[in-house]
C-alpha cells in the first residue's frame, strides 16, 4: 500500500477525490445530475491515474498515466468553471484551490519526466 503522507500528489488527489464526491452529492441534491456525473468521473480519475502511475511497467507508462491525469485535471477545471460561473449551481472555492495545487504538481512531474526522457 502506498504511504500517502510521503507522496504529495497521492495525498492531494485522494483528498480532492473525497471532496469531489461530497460536492457531487451536493450537486445531485440540487438536481444537477449531468454535471455531477461528469465532475465525479473526471475529478476522481485524476487520483486514480496518479495512483496507478505509482506502479508503472516502465518510465513511458508512468508518463502516460500522468498525462492522462493531466487531461482529466483539465476536464475537471472545465466542469468546476461551469459551476462557478452558472448562477444556479453551487460552488466551493476550496475545490478550485485544490485543483490548482494538484495541477502544479502534475505539470512539474511531466516537465521533469519529459526533460529526463529527452536527455535535457
Amino acid at each position: 500500500m502506498i504511504n500517502f503522507e510521503k507522496n504529495p500528489l497521492i495525498e492531494k488527489t485522494m483528498k480532492f477525490s473525497l471532496d469531489i464526491i461530497e460536492f457531487c452529492e451536493l450537486l445531485e441534491q440540487h438536481k444537477k445530475f449531468v454535471i455531477a456525473k461528469q465532475l465525479l468521473r473526471s475529478g476522481t480519475s485524476i487520483g486514480a491515474n496518479s495512483f496507478e502511475a505509482q506502479n508503472p511497467y516502465s518510465k513511458k507508462d508512468f508518463v502516460n498515466k500522468i498525462k492522462i491525469a493531466a487531461k482529466e485535471l483539465e476536464e475537471t477545471k472545465y466542469w468546476l468553471y461551469l459551476c462557478k460561473h452558472s448562477k444556479n449551481y453551487p460552488f466551493e472555492d476550496k475545490l478550485e484551490i485544490q485543483i490548482i495545487e494538484i495541477g502544479k504538481i502534475i505539470y512539474k512531474i511531466l516537465s521533469t519526466s519529459l526533460s529526463k526522457e529527452n536527455g535535457l
